[in-house]
This record gives structure tokens, C-alpha cells and sequence, in this order.
């Protein structure tokens, strides 16, 4: 195969043609892998963390009612041997899973366990002429049950008297009836008579 001589510095070399096709197709691999390289980006890595989430929801009621109002007692007639029976409300909205129980005090003007309405602007000697009634629970807790007179279980303080309403199945509020008599034949003052019971929802 013939050769060729590079003459350089004086000095004569051999010159072959398959080693020098060789280092170039060498040198350009070499290149393209380098580009290659460049091109792909490096593998990411990483941790991870567990984020814990909670939240809680706790027991409520809201209690709102409606006034018990009675109207005429009629002491010489209709009343003289007759109850006199009016009906207010009491609502509550409570949480899911609460266990309401509703319980009324005694009012402002109570005396031996009884609840008695005051002839208004009589001040401090208005209990001389006081009006003695009652308040019952409904006969059922389902709410919007209506009254049933005569009452049969008073609806005070005490757990006897406690009220324990069905369990909440919704958000919206319930009514439940609170039953008031005023007893017959009572002989008062003529006038106008209030009281104000405080009723607690309690869950």
C-alpha cells in the first residue's frame, strides 16, 4: 500500500490513511456523546414528609322561644272554675350527635316552688297580688307536638323536670310547646300581670 511521507523539522514520517480516518471518526463520537450528555438533564431527587390534617367539631345548641301570653283571666266567669290554658314555643338547633336537654327556672317572682306573675308597676308589693300559673312540658318530644292540658309533667330545674327533646337530625331549628295554666279561681287585683322564666338548653 503506498505511504506517503509528512516532512517536518527535516524529519521524514510515514503517513496512513486508516489511522487518521480512525482518530476522527473517534474524536467525533466522543463529541457527539459529550453533547449527549449536555442534553439530559440530571436525574432529581428527594424526601418526603406526612402532613397530618384534623379538625374537631364540638357539641352546640342555640335556644331562642316565643312568649307565653295567656290574655284575659276571667275571675268571676269563665275562669272561676275553669283553667285558662295558653301555649308558647322554645326552639333549638343543636349539633349532630348533642344530647339537648331544656330546662325552665322558676321565674322572677317564685314562692314555695310555685310560679306567680306580679301586677306590673306594683314593685316590691306586687306579690300581694300575684297571679300563681304554670308551666308543662309537651306530652311527647317530637318536635311541633302540641299541648295537652291538663299538663302532666311540670317543666322546671330539677332533672325530674327536665325536658329531653328527640335527637337532633338536621341543622335547622325545632319547636317544642311550652303548655302554661293559670289555675281557676283566683281572685287578684284587676291589672295587668307578668313574669319572666329563663329557659336553658343544656348539651
Amino acid at each position: 500500500m503506498p505511504r506517503a511521507l509528512i516532512l517536518g523539522n527535516g524529519v521524514g514520517m510515514p503517513l496512513d490513511r486508516r489511522s487518521r480516518s480512525s482518530s476522527a471518526l473517534y474524536a467525533g463520537a466522543g463529541a457527539i456523546a459529550a453533547a449527549l450528555a449536555l442534553a439530559v438533564a440530571p436525574r432529581a431527587t428527594g424526601t418526603t414528609a406526612v402532613l397530618g390534617v384534623s379538625a374537631s367539631v364540638a357539641a352546640n345548641c342555640t335556644i331562642s322561644a316565643s312568649a307565653l301570653s295567656f290574655g284575659s283571666y276571667e275571675a268571676l266567669s269563665a275562669n272561676a272554675n275553669v283553667a285558662l290554658n295558653a301555649a308558647g314555643t322554645v326552639r333549638i338547633a343543636c349539633t349532630k350527635g348533642s344530647a339537648p336537654r331544656i330546662t325552665m327556672d322558676q321565674g322572677q317572682n317564685a314562692n314555695a316552688g310555685k310560679r306567680y306573675m306580679t301586677l306590673v308597676g306594683a314593685g316590691s308589693a306586687g306579690i300581694a297580688s300575684a297571679l300563681y300559673y304554670e308551666i308543662y312540658q309537651p306530652p311527647d318530644p317530637t318536635p311541633g307536638t302540641g299541648c295537652s292540658f291538663p299538663g302532666s309533667t311540670l317543666w322546671g330545674s330539677s332533672a325530674a323536670q327536665t325536658f329531653v327533646p328527640s335527637a337532633p337530625t338536621g341543622r335547622a331549628a325545632r319547636s317544642y310547646s311550652v303548655c302554661g295554666t293559670i289555675p281557676p279561681g283566683q281572685f287578684t287585683v284587676l291589672g295587668t300581670y307578668a313574669d319572666t322564666v329563663v329557659a336553658t338548653v343544656n348539651f
